[in-house]
């Protein structure tokens, strides 16, 4: 079952377009991946699925809804849910605040109170500081703090954005495992990243943008293996008997 569809999108910051005629589905349950390199328009691409960017053109669907003239909260209470890039929490506030912040459209407080808790089972280093500043944490807790924020406002469909970005080797390892953790706890995930190999290792769809269009998209090890993938977002140098041309050009 497609749970987000997106048609033909299309977002211009004045005469630039960001993003040109995307289309992408994102299925029940699944981690999907979206690749590129810096300025393809991946982050883009989230800030307008949760509205946070209006396109010029084209079509949102969630679960069977039209949503693309829903505004941010709409989309929220609906179940999307954005962890950004460079995680913002607010460093001002404790860990349990900025665990709440994710529940300011709730008002079920015992329902808030036990997926605080069940956060807190989860990230045992949030729970022995639930009472300081966040800006205690590390790069790694707040990025795990970021995504507590954004469970507990129950989403059906979490999008990541860079999520590795100035980790650790170590944390990046405990994330990846936990957004396989979470995907085997039923949610399904959209993850932009630019650690390609690890977003492909754990993906079960990937999709590839260059300069706001997609020019690759399918099955994670086929693409994997793909020479023109390889070249250009693996480090890995194709055979001399392939294609040269870059990804969008070979493809289009």
């Amino acid at each position: 079952m497609t749970l987000l569809s997106v048609s033909d999108l299309t977002v211009a910051y004045g005469r630039v377009t960001a993003l040109d005629g995307i289309s992408l589905s994102v299925r029940q349950g699944e981690i999907a991946t979206v690749l590129g390199a810096n300025g393809a328009g991946k982050s883009t691409l989230l800030r307008a699925i949760v509205g946070a960017e209006k396109p010029v053109r084209g079509a949102l669907r969630f679960d069977g809804r039209d949503v693309t003239a829903d505004p941010v909260h709409k989309r929220l209470a609906q179940g999307i849910v954005l962890v950004p890039e460079g995680r913002r929490i607010l460093i001002s506030l404790t860990i349990e605040e900025n665990l709440l912040v994710g529940a300011h459209l709730r008002r079920d407080a015992e329902g808030i109170r036990r997926d605080i808790a069940a956060i807190y089972e989860r990230f045992p280093n949030l729970a022995t500081r639930r009472h300081m500043a966040a800006s205690c944490l590390s790069g790694g807790e707040q990025q795990m703090l970021a995504i507590g924020r954004a469970m507990v406002a129950r989403p059906r469909l979490m999008m990541l954005d860079e999520p590795s970005l100035g980790l650790s080797p170590l944390f990046v390892s405990r994330l990846f495992d936990l957004i396989r953790e979470l995907n085997r706890d039923g949610l399904t995930i959209l993850l932009v990243e630019q650690k390609t190999a690890k977003a492909l290792a754990v993906a079960h769809s990937a999709t590839v943008i260059e300069l706001g269009r997609v020019v690759m998209a399918g099955d994670p090890q086929i693409l994997q293996a793909d020479p023109r993938l390889q070249e250009a977002y693996l480090g890995r140098s194709p055979q001399p008997a392939e294609d040269p041309r870059p990804i969008r050009q070979a493809i289009s």
